[in-house]
C-alpha cells in the first residue's frame, strides 16, 4: 500500500518541479524589457532571444522522440535553439538581431512545445522511475536533466542579465541586507583525512554524468579560510597594485589580464576614484554601504589565484574543499557518502543556512549564516557565491557520458576549465548536493563565483 501511495506522490513531485522551473525561467525573462530582448550583455554569449527558445528546444530535443515518440513540428527552430556557447578560443559570435526570429514566433514555439510535452506527461499515470525511454534511462532521469538544465540557465542568465544596463530591466527588490558583526577572519585547521567525491551508481538520487563514480581521496592536513574572501580584503589587493605586479599571475593569466585591460573585478566600477558595486538593479557605493565590503568578492579563477599568491596561500583542491565542507575529525577508509547531505547536517536547505535558492539577487556578508557552518567550523560553503578550486575539471574514475547528452561534461575535459563547488544566491536547492560540480574557464569573470584560500 505504501508503494502504491508513494509512486503517484513522487510523480506529482517531479511534475511540480518541472512547472516550478518553468515559472522561474519565465519570471527571469520578464525582467527584460521587450525592446531589449535581442541584446547581448556578454560578448561571448548568445543574444537573450536565443535563451527564450533554447530552454524549450532542449526539453523537446531530449524528450520528444526518446520518451514520447513525437515528431518535430519546427525542425529548423529545434536546430537553431539547440546549443549555447562556451567562450573557448577567444572567438566571439557575430550574428545580428535580424538573424533571429520575431519574439512572438519564439514564444509560440515555446507554447506549442509545452503543450505537446504536457499532454504526453499527463497520459503517464505510472511511476516515472520505472518508465524507461528509448536510451534505457528512466523518464524520471530525463525529467531531472530537463529540470536542472533549466535551473542552471536561470542562474547563468541571471549573471548575464546582471551585465544588461539597469534601464533595460524591470527592477526587483531584494530582502534587506542582514546586519552582522564585523568579520573576524581566521583560518580553520582541517586534520588529515579522507574526502568522498562522486556519486554511487547504486544511488537513488539524480546526478549528472561527471558526478559518477564515487571514490575517496586522501587529503593531508591543511588550513582553510573560515570565510570566503571579501570585497574589503580584495580591495587591499587592488590598492596594493596587485593587478600590476607580474609575480602574482600565471603566464596565461598575465597575458589575459594585459590584453583585455583587466584592472579590477567585473562587478566593481571606479567612479572618480570611488568604488561602486555593480548590482543587478543599481550601483552601490562602497563608502556609503559598508556592508558591501563584507560580501564575497566575485572574480575569475585567474584573479582568485593571483590574490591567493599575494597573501602567501593557495586555492583549495576539490578534495580539500570537499573535506572542509563535509569532513569530520573521524577518518573513513572506504568509499561512502558524507555523513550528512549538507555542511550543517541533514536538515534540508533553509534561508538561515545560507544565501541560495533564488532568495536574493545579491550576496550577503560572509558571516551572515553561522547556522550553516560545517563540522570543521568553516562557514558559508553553500550559497553566496560559487568557490573556485585549483582542480582542473576532469572525469572521475568510471566516468561514462550520458548517451542522450554526450557533450555535457566531456566537451569540457580540455585542461582549461576549473571545478567550482558550493553555490550562489541564484543556485537552486536541488543542486546543493555534495556531489554537484560546476566549472568555468579561468578567465571568465561574469559568474557569481568567489573563493577562499588554504595553507598547506
Amino acid at each position: 500500500m505504501l508503494a502504491a501511495q508513494t509512486r503517484p506522490a513522487l510523480r506529482e513531485l517531479t511534475l511540480d518541479r518541472v512547472y516550478d522551473a518553468r515559472r522561474r525561467s519565465d519570471d527571469l525573462f520578464s525582467l527584460v524589457r521587450n525592446d531589449s530582448i535581442y541584446e547581448r550583455p556578454i560578448a561571448e554569449r548568445h543574444r537573450i532571444i536565443f535563451y527564450v527558445g533554447h530552454l524549450e528546444a532542449f526539453d523537446w530535443n531530449l524528450l520528444h522522440e526518446n520518451a514520447f515518440g513525437l515528431k518535430s513540428f519546427e525542425p529548423q527552430l529545434d536546430r537553431l535553439f539547440a546549443f549555447g556557447i562556451d567562450p573557448v578560443g577567444g572567438g566571439l559570435p557575430t550574428d545580428q538581431p535580424g538573424d533571429w526570429p520575431y519574439l512572438e514566433v519564439v514564444r509560440d514555439y515555446v507554447r506549442r512545445i509545452r503543450g505537446a510535452l504536457d499532454a504526453k506527461l499527463s497520459e503517464r499515470s505510472g511511476d516515472f522511475t520505472r518508465d524507461a525511454t528509448r536510451d534505457g534511462f528512466s523518464l524520471d532521469t530525463l525529467l531531472n536533466v530537463a529540470i536542472e538544465h533549466r535551473l542552471m540557465h536561470v542562474e547563468t542568465l541571471a549573471y548575464m542579465l546582471h551585465q544588461l544596463p539597469v534601464e533595460q530591466k524591470i527592477r526587483q527588490v531584494d530582502p534587506p541586507t542582514l546586519v552582522t558583526p564585523p568579520v573576524s577572519h581566521e583560518m580553520m585547521q582541517v586534520p588529515a583525512g579522507v574526502a568522498t567525491l562522486g556519486l554511487s551508481r547504486t544511488s537513488e538520487g539524480f546526478g549528472w554524468d561527471n558526478e559518477f563514480e564515487v571514490h575517496t581521496v586522501r587529503v593531508p592536513a591543511f588550513e582553510i579560510d573560515r570565510y570566503m574572501v571579501t570585497n574589503r580584503q580584495y580591495l587591499d589587493f587592488v590598492e596594493a597594485g596587485g593587478y600590476e605586479i607580474r609575480a602574482f599571475w600565471s603566464d596565461i593569466g598575465w597575458e589575459w589580464k594585459a590584453s583585455s585591460g583587466i584592472s579590477h573585478p567585473v562587478f566593481w566600477k571606479n567612479n572618480n576614484s570611488n568604488w561602486l558595486y555593480h548590482g543587478m538593479f543599481e550601483e552601490i557605493p562602497f563608502e556609503k554601504n559598508p556592508a558591501v565590503l563584507d560580501w564575497p568578492v566575485y572574480v575569475s579563477q585567474a584573479e582568485a589565484a593571483a590574490y591567493a599568491k599575494w597573501v602567501g596561500k593557495d586555492l583549495p583542491t576539490e578534495g580539500e574543499w570537499q573535506r572542509a565542507a563535509y569532513g569530520t575529525t573521524e577518518e573513513s577508509a572506504s568509499p561512502c557518502p558524507p555523513p550528512y547531505s549538507y555542511p550543517w547536517g541533514a536538515e534540508e536547505p533553509k534561508p538561515n543556512f545560507g544565501n541560495f535558492d533564488f532568495e536574493r539577487w545579491h550576496p550577503m556578508p560572509v558571516n551572515a549564516f553561522p547556522a550553516g557552518r560545517s563540522a570543521l567550523g568553516v562557514e558559508g560553503m553553500l550559497g553566496n557565491g560559487w568557490e573556485w578550486t585549483s582542480t582542473l575539471f576532469a572525469p572521475f574514475p568510471g566516468f561514462e557520458p550520458f548517451p542522450f547528452y554526450r557533450g555535457y561534461s566531456a566537451d569540457f575535459f580540455d585542461g582549461k576549465h576549473f571545478v567550482m563547488k558550493g553555490g550562489s544566491p541564484r543556485t537552486a536547492a536541488c543542486m546543493l548536493r555534495p556531489t554537484f560540480r560546476n566549472w568555468f574557464q579561468a578567465h571568465y569573470q561574469f559568474v557569481y563565483a568567489g573563493f577562499r584560500c588554504v595553507k598547506r
